[in-house]
């Protein structure tokens, strides 16, 4: 419809003037911001803000965005095992899935990764397959035997644009039996393992069983007894085995583990264990010399010792001056009780120089180590010239 009709002749004499208005309001504010560039260069008005915090500025400027980055947050995560015909079993701690069964798996996640027992990990003969879904991860492992027995672990993932990292504070782990009719331990290739008892670890015996159910005890081969286990010096858990919390040299020799449930009775791989006493902290060796300044021909000793636990072995190695000439190294090893508490010694080692030269003048290192590490002294040994004899006045 015309404006003429709309608004009539003081309509359109209104509406000019409103424009009119407009056109001269615009004209000032650029004016002032000319103005404003003169007096300060280079640098932009600061808008005018209302109460409501909105610029009130017409004209357009450029803004430099900070670029944003596309993170993923993890939702709760959790495990749900795949029954037969569609149902579904919320899963915490252990699940037991008859050996020949499918195992399947979901997690809750986008995207999951997951970790299986390290036998499925070195071959798993094509039997495992790890899926991810719009919302989940699925996890299947067909033609299952008691071998696969171990820890299935979800691990939810955080990303920022193509980078991803494990969430490990929020993986969701479940332990699966695979109870296997014949066979009540995993199987193991090695007839014999050698385990290291050290008296400042616990040491594991993984006498591990397929099915929870399994009574499970433990053997020494020689003399054949059964080892007597209270929850505190020795404890079982089905999940891991045997564990001895603080070793002792009673402990050594050769132990195994029975398995039985029902008729079935099996023994688990033979287990030799050596005790080591291993200790606490590495060796802090002192190093002296026999004199600081050793006059030329005459001899020197410079000693390196170590306290420390009584039975622990500490090895000495020596870097001298002398070396560089090919002078062969001597030395006096030895250890000694020391009084006063608990049983420490003392472990010595002293390095003989004979008839020093100018060659054997310079730096003199000893390296202790044991099984903890090594540390490294050193001490500076002068070398002086042989006085001359003084003429006898005839």
């Amino acid at each position: 419809m015309p404006l003429e009709n709309l608004f009539g002749s003081k309509g359109r004499l209104v509406l000019s003037t409103l424009l009119v208005c407009a056109v001269i309001l615009e004209l000032a504010y650029c004016q002032e911001e000319a103005q404003q560039q003169k007096i300060n260069p280079g640098r932009k008005p600061k808008p005018s803000i209302t109460k409501l915090g909105r610029s009130t500025n017409k004209s357009p400027r450029a803004v430099t965005a900070k670029p944003k980055i596309k993170t993923t947050a993890p939702a709760q995560t959790f495990l749900t095992q795949v029954l037969n015909r569609g149902k579904f079993k919320k899963v915490v701690d252990s699940i037991s899935v008859q050996s020949g069964d499918t195992l399947e798996l979901r997690c809750r996640g986008k995207p999951v990764q997951w970790s299986v027992p390290k036998y499925l990990e070195e071959d798993d003969e094509g039997r495992l397959s790890m899926v991810q879904q719009e919302r989940y991860g699925v996890l299947t492992l067909v033609n299952t035997t008691g071998a696969d027995t171990g820890e299935f672990s979800c691990y939810p993932m955080y990303c920022e644009d193509t980078d991803c990292r494990k969430e490990y504070d929020k993986a969701v782990k479940v332990f699966v039996f695979f109870p296997d009719p014949q066979e009540l331990f995993v199987p193991s290739a090695d007839y014999y393992e050698a385990i290291q008892l050290r008296t400042n670890w616990p040491t594991l015996l993984p006498c591990q069983v397929t099915s929870p159910q399994a009574k499970v005890t433990l053997h020494r081969e020689f003399p054949p007894v059964e080892v007597e286990f209270d929850g505190t010096e020795i404890s079982f858990n089905v999940k891991r085995g045997f564990t001895i919390h603080r070793p002792r040299p009673h402990h050594a020799g050769a132990l195994f583990c029975v398995a039985s449930l029902g008729n079935l009775r099996q023994s688990s791989t033979k287990y030799m264990l050596i005790y080591v006493n291993y200790p606490m902290a590495p060796p802090a060796p002192v190093i002296q010399a026999s004199s600081s300044s050793v006059t030329a021909g005459e001899n020197l000793r410079v000693s390196c010792s170590v306290v420390g636990e009584q039975d622990v072995a500490v090895e000495f190695t020596w870097d001298y001056p002398g070396q560089q000439i090919g002078r062969p190294l001597y030395t006096q090893d030895s250890i000694s009780p020391v009084g006063g508490g608990a049983a420490r010694q003392q472990s010595q080692s002293v390095l003989l120089v004979d008839e020093v030269r100018d060659v054997d003048q310079g730096t003199y290192t000893c390296t202790a180590q044991n099984l903890q590490g090594a540390k490294s002294v050193s001490t500076t040994v002068k070398v002086v010239p042989k006085a001359k004899p003084k003429k006898q006045k005839p």
